[in-house]
């Protein structure tokens, strides 16, 4: 399909001119497609994961192994949506830099070519990104998803994501203390289904 800029536009929540495979640590939050309730169910202030929510935490380790500048910190899978304290940290930077012009595929991780027309160009992401390890982790994880649910091209994921860059101490311990009380605050939660989500 053609990027066609009348039907496809979309704002960018990202910080413009910031680096998001510099070093440092990302608040992040991904939600279902619809916000669907795909991922299991809060039972007395405790997560219960659904098959379709096991392998989206099942990925989200695996992510640690596949991409080696990415950490986590604290982290949550809820319902609908998925809260997690990103860590990037290049793993080796002789490597990162030689990567960088040895290794022309076109494609990052798992995320696909990007398209172009006439008008513009859309530039792919950056390896070793926050943007890249989003995409991967997407694409992983619906795929999983569909096999198993026999539902091929069905959507998991929203489109975007939330993020906030965490720069200090003080933002990081409330950030942790958010994500764990996440289920404990659910009926009040903004992207409970009930609720009125500006998501």
């Amino acid at each position: 399909m053609k990027y066609n800029s009348e039907k496809q536009h979309r704002r960018s929540l990202r910080l413009q001119g910031y680096d998001y495979a510099a070093t440092g640590l990302y608040f992040i939050t991904l939600c279902t497609y619809q916000q669907q309730c795909l991922f299991g169910e809060i039972v007395d202030g405790e997560v219960r994961l659904s098959d379709d929510g096991q392998v989206v935490s099942d990925e989200w380790m695996r992510s640690r192994n596949i991409r080696q500048e990415i950490d986590f910190d604290a982290w949550i899978i809820m319902p609908n949506h998925l809260h997690g304290i990103v860590i990037i940290q290049p793993s080796n930077l002789s490597i990162e830099l030689s990567d960088r012009t040895t290794n022309n595929v076109g494609a990052n991780g798992r995320s696909p070519l990007q398209e172009t027309n006439q008008d513009r160009i859309i530039p792919p992401m950056k390896p070793r990104s926050l943007s890249s390890f989003v995409a991967g982790f997407k694409s992983a994880t619906t795929k999983r998803i569909n096999l198993r649910r026999n539902a091929p091209g069905t959507p998991v994921w929203q489109r975007n994501y939330y993020e906030h860059i965490i720069r200090d101490e003080g933002t990081l311990q409330a950030i942790r203390q958010y994500i764990l009380n996440n289920p404990l605050a659910w009926w009040q939660d903004e992207l409970h289904p009930d609720g009125r989500s500006q998501w």
